[in-house]
């Protein structure tokens, strides 16, 4: 699928999509809490479809109605010998450690460029829970059998946060007493701090949090006594960041559902445009954002690496050159983010270059070209918002890689101005 893009103005009110970090997170949750949840503004990517779908085949009983999704559970009783993950990094670091707290045998496996990421961590750490783990030397598909004994281990979390996630609500729901997790090289810290948020609200047992380096489990029992719950899935800061970028290149929009006290890292956006100099503000949940004269700016997002397209984008239209670090975060995406945004952006009259750990961008005047996506939905989002302001018409080739996490994103901005057609 193509989506071709002239260069327009994006103005009006939309509300943002929901968080698919905060929606897998709950589904997990909704699995092991036992009960009832219901989940209110729920998400409908992919990605959470992936979910949706993990949690009926480790038993859960799930019905979509209109605005909301109820959960039955009465915890991990895998119905079927096989959970497919399909693209969902999230969901085969999560859900891998969570089915196996089963003393079933279970295949786990995904698609798209899920075959290509290295599952060694699983290799590594569920043998020392009592957990038989059987890769393909690594990769994909993973065969699994517990059931999960929670013990004292050391895990390495610079590869990324999501196994550290996946422990910790297996932990959760084998109630582990007096036993910790100890962490090194922790990234993405921020999204430890959702998981955390989520097990709170579920009930579930949090717990201490020594610096991100140990998580304690103390003998204390969490008795989950509330036949129902129902828990709002907030709005997913990753997605708003392109509407926000894309408003500051070529806009004046104001986005509503926004939380900014939320936990997610990516939230860390609206202050990196603020630093670029677009105009925007943030009163009683709604952010307006209007067309500046950006500059350059420097950030770090070794915690936020998701931002990385979003920024490149923001970038190519500041004046000077900015400096965005934690490239060795995009290695294991999608795609190759770093060079994949290095190729497109090139194509786009935008130098990107690398210096150690840092991508740096010169913001130029944007020519128009075709580009891919990768099949990677953030590069598609990316080339899509620089392209509001260029000097011609852009072709996005494999747009439909949105549908991953922002299903409804061509839709969104056609509905803001975007002078935009999709081809089939």
């Amino acid at each position: 699928m193509k989506a071709v893009l002239v260069p327009s103005q994006l103005k009006g009110s939309i509300t943002a999509p929901a968080s698919k970090s905060a929606m897998q997170r709950a589904c997990a949750a909704a699995l092991i809490r036992k009960g009832e949840t219901v989940l209110l503004n729920p998400g409908i990517s992919n990605d959470d479809k992936a979910a949706l779908n993990i949690i009926q085949q480790l038993g859960a009983k799930v019905t979509v109605q209109d605005d909301k999704v109820i959960i039955r559970s009465n915890g991990v009783q895998p119905v079927y010998n096989v959970i497919d993950c399909h693209e969902s990094g999230l969901s085969i670091r999560m859900f891998t450690s969570i089915a196996a707290l089963s003393d079933q045998v279970i295949t786990v496996k995904g698609s798209g460029s899920l075959s290509k990421r290295p599952m060694n961590f699983f290799d590594d750490v569920l043998p020392q829970l009592g957990v038989s783990c059987n890769s393909k030397g690594g990769y994909l598909p993973i065969e699994i059998q517990g059931p999960l004994q929670p013990k004292d281990i050391t895990v390495d979390g610079s590869l990324s946060s999501q196994y550290l996630t996946g422990l910790l609500f297996a932990y959760a729901a084998a109630d582990a007493k007096g036993v910790s997790i100890k962490v090194t090289n922790l990234n993405s810290r921020p999204y430890v701090d959702l998981t955390l948020q989520v097990l709170k609200s579920f009930g579930l047992k949090v717990p201490q949090n020594n610096n991100y380096e140990e998580f304690y489990f103390d003998e204390a029992i969490v008795t989950n006594d509330q036949p129902s719950i129902t828990y709002a899935v907030e709005g997913d800061w990753s997605n708003a960041a392109f509407l926000l970028t894309g408003a500051a290149i070529a806009g004046d929009i104001q986005l509503k559902g926004m939380d900014m006290n939320s936990v997610q890292g990516d939230k860390a956006i609206f202050d990196v445009l603020l630093k670029a100099n677009a105009h925007m503000k943030s009163e009683n949940g709604v952010i307006s954002v209007k067309q500046s004269e950006l500059k350059a700016f420097e950030f770090d997002a070794t915690d936020c690496p998701d931002l990385f397209p979003p920024l490149v984008a923001l970038a190519s239209h500041s004046k000077g050159i900015s400096r965005i670090k934690g490239v060795h975060r995009l290695t294991h995406k999608e795609s190759n983010r770093a060079a994949t945004l290095q190729e497109e952006f090139t194509k786009l009259n935008i130098p990107v270059s690398f210096e150690d750990d840092e991508m740096i961008i010169e913001g130029k005047t944007l020519k128009a070209a075709e580009v891919s996506s990768h099949n990677d939905h953030r590069i598609a989002m990316a080339t899509a918002v620089a392209g509001l302001k260029s000097e011609g018409e852009m072709v996005i080739t494999g747009a439909e890689a949105v549908n991953k996490s922002y299903p409804q994103f061509w839709s969104n901005i056609k509905q803001l101005g975007a002078q935009l057609s999709i081809i089939d």
